[in-house]
């Protein structure tokens, strides 16, 4: 019996991606006798702008505006 394997659609992918969303989250540093020489932080977070704000909401990531204006 043979089972075939479908292959996803590079735009298949990019829509799933996009709809979920991506998050890489990369922190490194070399050191040498104790000395930092490098570090490196960084957060990559791929989403649709759709996505990113339900969840950056959620999280309060969203400034709220001042009833305070002049």
């Amino acid at each position: 019996m043979k089972h075939s394997i479908e292959a996803s659609s590079l735009a298949e992918v990019i829509d799933r991606i996009l709809d979920k969303g991506i998050v890489i989250d990369v922190w490194a540093r070399v050191s040498l006798v104790g000395i930092e020489l490098l570090a490196v932080e960084a957060r990559i977070v791929i989403a649709s702008v759709e996505t990113w704000l339900c969840y950056a909401d959620a999280v309060g990531l969203l400034a709220k505006p001042s009833k305070n204006t002049v």
